[in-house]
Parts: structure tokens; C-alpha cells; sequence
């Protein structure tokens, strides 16, 4: 009874029909008798979906991959390989530090090598304490196992490391209670937007434009539609005035907000946040009555600017304990990059018991998150302490962030070099999003091809260059400015070659489609230097602060 998509029958015929409008009568009549097959060709049956999932959007996995998971298999194809100028796909698209070169932080991989293979304990293959936190975590697991379900909130060692963490971090205790350790912090922000969007298609999230789309694509599935504050183009920083300006816009069209989301440092922007444009959100949601989601992935990721400073921090300071707090954390980001073993965990502040109650049966629901990505978290905040292993672990850790440093200023200077882009230096996370202008005839270009012009210049670099990234317009950005994001993982011996690409194949696209008169005006446009380029996520009212303004 179900309707069979004619398409599918049509491309499955072995004969070209002579009377196309009988052919269609005829599939219309199987369709309705409910017939799955016709001679040798099997009718494929369309099944109805949620719309609210076609409808979400993850711009990071997008079209772009998709076009660039096509042309690896012509790269892999002696036959078709050399139709294109370059031998490998590069993924600057997504977060995925170990993919592209970065080792796996030594002393975690030794602890869960041994969990793994609990009969290599005593072998002496690895150190006493990676052996002596090995012995613990397997003291914490049912059957001494890490192959058996832990509680749902996740180990309780591990629930306590991460809750010694935060206290030492922020300087308040911290209840390990009120700790989940979650499959990544995705899992945990999803479970806590399912439980904030009431199925309203009013409910609306709080988001910074730019953002990370997992947030407006949680917002699509819940039903509900994101309520975007801007940020200020360039420096990214929070403006008060723009916050009550988007706030009172997101009510006249008769959104409502149930949450206000932050990211720190921001993805993809790079921007970090100091501590008054922390309290000035901390306050404007106290007066809206909105509860706070801080994602904080990115908090060891400090390059240049201000240090990380927690919201949670910021929220016992001011005593704003009537405001809900979520803070989320990951093991994909910081230096350890162990995004594969899907690890996370939220912290709640201010939240009542019916709420958490709520979260802990969305936990059940999944029995538990891995076992192996759980103990990678306390691994992260709990880093070894013996004298050989912690030097170690601090050689590896501080070589990994200053080559990321030294990578952000490599991609942002070449960038900042090209005609018609912009690029402030990252700030912190692993991304910069340039602004980038694009000529009239490109915009036209896309247009009829009806997709974004940040995406037409995305496709275009990946079919010149092999490098992945995504358009601006995946993030949220305002009208008539276009940005794309790029990770600068790359290793620092590829990091070179892959800007060379990105350069050649930029002024190439300038040279087709910009006209005399915009190839003069943009290489006449200076780009400020890189080190005035370095700004801060801070709270501005009318101008940005740039880091030689504020020495």
C-alpha cells in the first residue's frame, strides 16, 4: 500500500517505452495494487520520513564532503585519477586532529592499552602509574571488564576526576553528581536541547551567528527554529546593544526563546571570550530567564588573547545561582584530539531535581555512553602526576599547541595576503573563517546553479585544490558577507603546500570571474597586518578591540 517512486521503476527499465504517458499509466496502476515487483525489475517503495530530519542542516558533513568523497574514488582509480591537479584529498572541513597526523597523547593510550588487555598488567611494558590508574578503572567497571555497561552518568572515578578538575579549575567544589560523562559533548547537548525545546514550533535557541550547525540542526529536529544574536563582524566579539536588538527581533516574530548558547573559544570564528562579555551574557540571561548552555570544547585551545575562563566560574562569582548552567567538555579537542573515542562530559549548576532527573533517564535510555571514551576523559583531566610521565605528557602536550599556533599563523597570514580576504589569527579552537569577496559574476554564477556563493567557491577550491571546507553560509552569517571555515590541522610539513594551493587556486578564481574594474579595487584594499589581525571575543558597544588597541 505503500506509493512506489515511479523515478526508481523508470531508471530500473531495460526498454525506452514508445508511449511514455502509457508507461506512466501502467506504473500508476501497479503502484496502486500494491504490486513490489514487474518482471525482473523490483519496485523500490518510497517510505515516509520526519520531515524535521530532511529539514536539518550539518554543514560540516555537507555537500562539500560529499563532492570530495566522489573525487577520492577517482583518485584511488588509475583510469580517472589524473583528471584531477592533485593527489590527495585534504579534510580541512571538520575537527579531526589525529586524521591528519596528530599522535595520540602516549600515557592514555598506554593506560587503555592495558585495559584492553588486562593480562598485560605486571609485564612491565608500560609505567607503575600507568599501570596503578589502569588497575583502578578496572576496579570501577562491572566484572572488572571494560566491556560491561557502567552506570548510565558514567563511571563513578571518572565522574569524581572530572569533578576535581573543575574544582581546581574554577576554584569552587563541585558535586559529582552533577557530572555526566557522554559520548562526546554532542550526545550531552542534545539530550539537553531535547529536554529545553517543549515540540513548539515557536520554541526557538538563542544562537550565536556564527555557530557551530549542530546546534541549529538540533533546533530543526526538535521542531523549533533558531533566534541568532550576531556577532561583530571581524573581531566576533559580543555586543551588548546587538544582543537586546536580536533578542527583541527573535519576540516580534513571535519566537521564544528557551536557551542561550555561547561558544568558548568560538566555532568557527576562533574567538575567545574574556571575563565581561562572559558576565554580560550571564546577566542577560538572568534577566530573560534563560537558562545557559557554555560549550567550552575548545578551552585548552588559547593561542593568543585572553585565558579561558569558565562560565561556571563566572556564575558562583557574580552568585547567580538562579541561573540553569550546562558546561560541556570533550576529548576530541584540546591537544589530545581522540575524537574517534567519542568521550565528553557535562557539568549542570543551578539545575533542580526534576530536570537532572529527566537528563538521567535520557541516559538510561542509552544504558551508558563507551567505556573506553569515559576513561579517556579522566585521562584528559586527571593527566599522569609520577615525575618521568608527567614530564612527558607536558613535552607532548606543549609541542602539540605551539605547532597548532605556529599552523593558525601560517593559514592566516597567506590568507590575510590574498586580495578580497580577511583573516583575523585565531585566537584559540582549531579553525579561522575568513571573510572572503566574492566577485559579482560568482555570485551570479551561483546563483544559477541555486546554491550560496560561499558555497560555489568552496566547491570550486575543492575541485582545484583537493582541500575541504565549508562555506560560511553553513554557520549562519549576515546578508551579503561570505566566509568559509578551515581547519589549520594540517601537518606543519603539509600546512605550506596546502596554503600554496588555496593561493593559486584564489587568484585564479579572481582572474575568471572578477572584471577589470573589481581586480584593481580589491588588490588596492590593504589587509590590516596579521598581529593587529589578533582580537578578542570581548564585550564591545560601538568599535572592536584589536590587541594593540588594548596594550
Amino acid at each position: 500500500s505503500s506509493p512506489i517512486n515511479l523515478r526508481v521503476v523508470k531508471k530500473k527499465m531495460q526498454f525506452v517505452p514508445t508511449n511514455s504517458q502509457l508507461l506512466e499509466r501502467s506504473m500508476s496502476m501497479i503502484a496502486r495494487a500494491g504490486i513490489a515487483r514487474f518482471g525482473n525489475v523490483i519496485l523500490m517503495r518510497k517510505i515516509s520520513m520526519n520531515p524535521a530530519v530532511q529539514q536539518a542542516k550539518y554543514a560540516v558533513r555537507g555537500a562539500i564532503l560529499e563532492r570530495a568523497m566522489e573525487i577520492e574514488k577517482d583518485l584511488l582509480n588509475p583510469e580517472t585519477a589524473s583528471k584531477w591537479p592533485f593527489e590527495k584529498i585534504v579534510r580541512c572541513n571538520i575537527g579531526n586532529p589525529q586524521a591528519l597526523g596528530q599522535r595520540a597523547p602516549k600515557f592514555s593510550r598506554h593506560v587503555l592499552s592495558l585495559l584492553m588487555n588486562p593480562e598485560l598488567i605486571g609485564k612491565n611494558l608500560y609505567s607503575q602509574e600507568a599501570e596503578e590508574r589502569a588497575q583502578a578503572y578496572l576496579a570501577q567497571v562491572s566484572g572488572n571488564s571494560i566491556g560491561a555497561y557502567s552506570d548510565s552518568k558514567g563511571i563513578k572515578l571518572v565522574r569524581e576526576e572530572v569533578a576535581d578538575f573543575i574544582y581546581k579549575r574554577d576554584g569552587f567544589e563541585c558535586d559529582p553528581d552533577n557530572i555526566y560523562i557522554t559520548d562526546g559533548a554532542s550526545t550531552a547537548i542534545k539530550r539537553v536541547v531535547s529536554l529545553l525545546m517543549t515540540g513548539d514550533s515557536s520554541d526557538a535557541l538563542f544562537l550565536p551567528f556564527p555557530q557551530y550547525p549542530l546546534y541549529s540542526a538540533l533546533v530543526s529536529l526538535s521542531g523549533g527554529v533558531a533566534a541568532p544574536y550576531y556577532l561583530t563582524e571581524g573581531d566576533w566579539s559580543i555586543n551588548s546593544h546587538e544582543l537586546e536588538i536580536n533578542y527583541q527581533a527573535a519576540i516580534d516574530q513571535g519566537k521564544k526563546p528557551r536557551a542561550f548558547v555561547f561558544l568558548n573559544p568560538g566555532n568557527p570564528s576562533g574567538a575567545t571570550m574574556n571575563r565581561q562579555a562572559i558576565e554580560t551574557i550571564i546577566r542577560f540571561c538572568q534577566d530573560k530567564k534563560l537558562p545557559l548552555l557554555a560549550d567550552e570544547v575548545y578551552q585548552d585551545n588559547i593561542y593568543h588573547g585572553p585565558s579561558f575562563i569558565s562560565a561556571r566560574k563566572v556564575v558562583h562569582e557574580l552568585g547567580a545561582h538562579d541561573l540553569p548552567l550546562f558546561s560541556f567538555h570533550s576529548i576530541s579537542k584540546g591537544f589530545t584530539g581522540e575524537c574517534g573515542l567519542r568521550g565528553g562530559y557535562m557539568e549542570v549548576t543551578n539545575l533542580d531535581n526534576e530536570f537532572k532527573a529527566q537528563i538521567s533517564k535520557l541516559a538510561n535510555m542509552s544504558l551508558c555512553s563507551n567505556v573506553p571514551g569515559q576513561i579517556a576523559v579522566g585521562l584528559m583531566v586527571n593527566p599522569p602526576s609520577s615525575e618521568i610521565e608527567a614530564h612527558n605528557y607536558k613535552t607532548q602536550r606543549d609541542e602539540i599547541l605551539a605547532s597548532l599556533k605556529r599552523r593558525s599563523e601560517i593559514v592566516a597570514d597567506t590568507l590575510n595576503a590574498l586580495p578580497g580576504i580577511s583573516c583575523p589569527r585565531a585566537q584559540g579552537a582549531l579553525y579561522v573563517f575568513p571573510s572572503i569577496q566574492v566577485p559579482k559574476r560568482a555570485v551570479l554564477a551561483a546563483k544559477q546553479k541555486n546554491i550560496a556563493p560561499d558555497l560555489f567557491y568552496c566547491i570550486r577550491m575543492l575541485e582545484a585544490t583537493g582541500l575541504v571546507t565549508v562555506p560560511g553560509s553553513g554557520f549562519g552569517q549576515r546578508e551579503g558577507t561570505f566566509h568559509f571555515r578551515s581547519s589549520f590541522l594540517p601537518s606543519e610539513s603539509d600546512i605550506h603546500d596546502v596554503m600554496k594551493r588555496l593561493e593559486t587556486f584564489h587568484l585564479t578564481f579572481l582572474d575568471e570571474f572578477a572584471d577589470e574594474q573589481e581586480l584593481q579595487q580589491l588588490h588596492s584594499q590593504s589587509s590590516p597586518t596579521a598581529e593587529n589581525e589578533s582580537l578578542s571575543f570581548n564585550l564591545v558597544n560601538d568599535t572592536p578591540t584589536s590587541a594593540s588597541a588594548r596594550a
